[in-house]
């Protein structure tokens, strides 16, 4: 690992995640209304699990083995409250809600990594 990836740690990868997700959430948004469409979102808590590889292994063969059965990019489908009658699950509210909400993270995320940015340029110039 050099001292870039150090420097940034999980939050590039997070970016990433992020941005997946709002592409998720955006792909429901435009088929709110297309019949049998069934509303995506990504595990993010799944997915920074599976960027933390290692931290949770077996060291002898009596230990318990790790779930493996959550899908490796965290997509899994959402439960409706209500769904409609052409099968969409689809719910636009929930679904706008979540992008917002998405969106934010996303801009906190991006904070994060332009602070860090910014002190590796004010340590290399010796401010």
């Amino acid at each position: 690992m050099n001292m870039i990836d150090r420097a940034f740690g999980v939050h590039e990868q997070a970016l990433g995640m992020r941005s997946q997700r709002m592409e998720v959430l955006a792909r429901n948004i435009a088929n709110a209304d297309t019949p049998q469409f069934k509303a995506q979102d990504i595990d993010f808590r799944s997915v920074l699990k599976d960027a933390q590889v290692g931290a949770l292994q077996t060291t002898h063969s009596n230990h318990m083995p790790t779930d493996q059965t959550e899908s490796k990019n965290g997509l899994m489908y959402r439960v409706p409250f209500n769904v409609a009658f052409d099968g969409n699950t689809v719910e636009l509210a929930v679904e706008q809600a979540k992008y917002g909400q998405s969106a934010a993270d996303y801009q906190a995320t991006l904070s994060i990594l332009e602070n860090r940015i910014s002190g590796i340029r004010k340590a290399l110039r010796g401010d």
